[in-house]
């Protein structure tokens, strides 16, 4: 494959195959249409390569659709429609596309019922950003699909409406846990932290660090003392990102608290910059 200026995070192509769009900027000796596939549970991992034993790369949420390229002893690999990430997902996590999404999880996490009743079974849960076309409504719940569970009404949103204040949105993750590549209530990594509440106040991120580092908002003068810092701007260190929740404190997903925390920018200077370095750029939005 030529061209290595394309990320491959971001590009489907391989040496032996390419989206057929790619045609002409990537060679390849194979091109592909794409098959549009919807995620049907609840959380779906993509990986760089066809193996679930290695490292998580991102995850897929309820709703979420994924263009196919190629189809392969159980795993699908193409690009999440979403925010472009390519990789391989299990074809079980996987449906042919159906009716429009209309509705979106809005809040970090919610039980899915078997029926519309706080005290039916609990069938799973859905995670903010879901995505779903409601086949019907029972007093304070909304159906998931056709002859899917119900969720909380309270706890969804129509398409178009989203949160006021993203950064509030990004502390309803307060204390998940850490997981690398993980993007879910039940464990997500600094990125995603920042892109699933940018998602939610309606602001479209890449997924990883370094891109949302180039991608997001306008760089801002970095002080020796850290002063001049507001609500909802971005500090970054090489392969780190956190949200000011006001000018001294940050909330992060991190490897150190093995959490999402809130402490002082200035410990959290102090302790990364023995690993990672100096903060390499703060952005708002």
């Amino acid at each position: 494959m030529a061209n290595p200026e394309f990320d491959p995070r971001l590009t489907p192509a391989r040496a032996d195959l390419a989206a057929v769009h790619l045609k002409g900027t990537i060679d390849a000796p194979h091109y592909a249409t794409a098959e549009s596939k919807v995620v049907t549970v609840p959380v779906a991992q993509l990986y760089a390569v066809p193996d679930s034993a290695a490292v998580l790369q991102t995850e897929l949420l309820l709703g979420e659709r994924f263009d196919v390229y190629e189809e392969k002893d159980g795993w699908g690999w193409g690009q999440a429609t979403r925010d472009g990430y390519v990789g391989y997902v299990s074809l079980q996590a996987f449906e042919d596309v159906g009716a429009d999404p209309d509705h979106q999880i809005c809040a970090p996490r919610t039980p899915i019922f078997a029926h519309p009743d706080l005290k039916a079974p609990v069938l799973g849960f859905a995670h903010g950003n879901s995505l779903f076309a409601c086949a019907g409504k029972d007093d304070r719940y909304l159906q998931l699909g056709v002859d899917q569970g119900w969720v909380f009404g309270g706890h969804c949103a129509p398409m178009d409406q989203f949160a006021e204040d993203w950064v509030f949105a990004a502390e309803g993750y307060e204390h998940a846990p850490y997981v690398w590549g993980g993007r879910s209530s039940l464990g997500l990594d600094c990125s995603a932290l920042v892109q699933n509440a940018l998602m939610m106040g309606g602001i479209g991120a890449l997924r990883d660090s370094d891109m949302q580092e180039k991608n997001l908002g306008v760089p801002v003068k970095m002080d020796a003392d850290l002063s001049g810092l507001l609500r909802g701007d971005l500090v970054f260190w090489k392969g780190h990102v956190g949200i000011m929740l006001d000018a001294q404190i940050l909330l992060h997903a991190n490897a150190h608290h093995m959490k999402v925390a809130r402490e002082p920018l200035a410990q959290t200077v102090s302790r990364i910059e023995k690993t990672a370095g100096t903060i390499t750029a703060i952005r708002r939005l």
